[in-house]
C-alpha cells in the first residue's frame, strides 16, 4: 500500500509542475491582453486558481465529518505561502514587491489572519462567521479589480532592481501576445488546463500523502497542518516557482497573498457557511497554529519594506522558519521528550534573535532612504 502511495505523491508532483507552467502562461498573457497587471491577475485569477485544491480538500473535510483536517488545511496552507513558497521563491530570484501590495494587500492578508483568530477564540467558525470573512473576500475582489484599472499599465515598483523586472516582464508579455494563435480563447484554455492539472495533481498527492500519514496513527488536524497542506499549497508553490524563472516575480508575491486571503475569506467562510453546526477549531490550533499564521503574515511587511525587496537571504530565513515550525509540529505529534529542549531553544534563542534581526534591518533601511 505504502508503494501505491508513493506512486501517487510522484505522478501528482508531475501534474502540479505542468499545470504551474500552462497557468502562468495562460495568466500572463491575459493579463496583457485585458489591460491588467500581472499583479492584479496573481492576486485574483491565479491565486484563486491555485487555492482549488485548498478548497476542494476542505470543503470534503467539512462534509466527511473531519473539522480538525479543515482547519488545519487553511491554516497550514497559509504558513507554508508565506514561509516556504515565498521563501523558496526568493532564494531563486530576490523578489520585488510592489508598492500595492506594501500598502493594501500585505496589511490586509495581515488583518484578515487576526480577524479569523479573533472568529475563532470562542472555540469555532459559526455561520454567520463564515458570511463574515467570504463577504470580505467579494469587496476584496472588487477593490483590486478597481485599483488596477485606475492605475493601468503604470508600474510602481520601487528599488534598484525595478527597470529590470519591468523590462523582465514585458518581454515575457511580449513574447506571449506575439506567440503564433495568441488569442484571449487560447490564454483561457491554457488557465483552465494548467488549473485542471493543479487540482488534479493536488489530490491525488494529498491522497497518497495522506494515506502514509495516517498509517502511522497522526491526528487529523496534524495531517491537516502538515501533509494535506503540503500538498494542497504545491499548485501555489509550482506556481510561484514558474512565474519567477519567466521573469513575473510581482505575479509570484501576488500569487501567494491572494491565495492567502482566498483561503480565510472562500475556503473558511464557505466551510463554516455549510457546515450545519459550524466550524470547530481545536484548542491547539489557537494556541500556536493560528497565531503563527498571523505572525508569518505580520513578518512578511517588514521583509518587503526594505528596499521593497525581499533578498535571498530573507527567503532563506522564512524557510528555515518553517523547517523548525514543521519539525516542532512532527514531535509534538510524536511526543518525543527531546521537543522541551527545541521548545526552549525556539523560545530563549531563536526568536529574540530573529526580532532584532527583522527590527535592525527596517531600521538600517529607514536610515539609507533618509540619506
Amino acid at each position: 500500500m505504502h508503494l501505491w502511495d508513493i506512486g501517487r505523491i510522484l505522478f501528482g508532483l508531475v501534474l502540479l509542475v505542468a499545470g504551474g507552467e500552462l497557468l502562468v502562461r495562460g495568466a500572463s498573457g491575459l493579463a496583457t491582453r485585458i489591460g491588467m497587471s500581472s499583479l492584479v491577475v496573481g492576486l485574483t485569477v491565479v491565486a484563486f486558481a491555485t487555492s482549488a485544491p485548498e478548497l476542494a480538500v476542505t470543503l470534503g473535510a467539512v462534509l466527511g465529518g473531519e473539522p480538525g483536517l479543515a482547519v488545519g488545511n487553511v491554516v497550514g496552507s497559509n504558513i507554508i505561502n508565506v514561509l516556504m513558497i515565498l521563501g523558496a521563491s526568493a532564494v531563486i530570484l530576490p523578489l520585488l514587491v510592489k508598492v500595492q501590495l506594501i500598502r493594501v494587500d500585505i496589511p490586509l492578508m495581515a488583518a484578515l489572519s487576526m480577524l479569523f483568530l479573533l472568529l475563532a477564540i470562542d472555540g469555532g467558525f459559526s455561520r454567520v462567521d463564515g458570511l463574515i470573512l467570504f463577504v470580505l473576500l467579494v469587496l476584496y475582489i472588487a477593490v483590486a479589480i478597481i485599483l488596477s484599472r485606475r492605475d493601468g499599465h503604470a508600474d510602481d515598483l520601487r528599488g534598484p532592481g525595478a527597470s529590470i523586472a519591468t523590462a523582465s516582464a514585458g518581454r515575457v508579455a511580449a513574447e506571449e501576445v506575439d506567440a503564433p494563435g495568441g488569442s484571449i480563447g487560447r490564454d483561457l484554455v491554457l488557465v483552465l488546463i494548467g488549473v485542471a492539472l493543479l487540482v488534479v495533481g493536488a489530490n491525488i498527492l494529498v491522497k497518497g500523502a495522506t494515506g502514509i500519514a495516517t498509517a502511522f496513527g497522526v491526528s487529523d488536524l496534524i495531517v491537516g497542518l502538515t501533509v494535506v497542506a503540503v500538498g494542497t499549497s504545491l499548485p501555489e508553490l509550482a506556481t510561484s516557482i514558474v512565474a519567477v524563472r519567466r521573469g513575473q516575480r510581482d505575479l509570484a508575491v501576488g500569487n501567494v497573498v491572494g491565495s492567502n486571503i482566498f483561503n480565510i475569506g472562500a475556503v473558511a467562510g464557505l466551510a463554516a457557511m455549510i457546515s450545519p453546526t459550524g466550524l470547530p477549531v481545536p484548542e491547539s490550533a489557537l494556541a500556536l497554529d493560528i497565531p503563527l499564521m498571523i505572525a508569518a503574515s505580520a513578518v512578511l511587511l517588514p521583509l518587503a519594506f526594505t528596499g521593497s525587496v525581499i533578498a535571498r537571504w530573507e527567503g532563506g530565513l522564512l524557510v528555515a522558519l518553517y523547517v523548525a515550525y514543521l519539525l516542532y509540529t512532527v514531535l509534538a505529534a510524536a511526543e518525543r521528550p527531546i521537543l522541551q529542549g527545541f521548545t526552549t531553544v525556539m523560545l530563549w534563542f531563536v526568536t529574540p534573535l530573529l526580532v532584532l534581526t527583522v527590527i535592525s534591518t527596517v531600521a538600517y533601511e529607514i536610515s539609507r532612504q533618509k540619506r
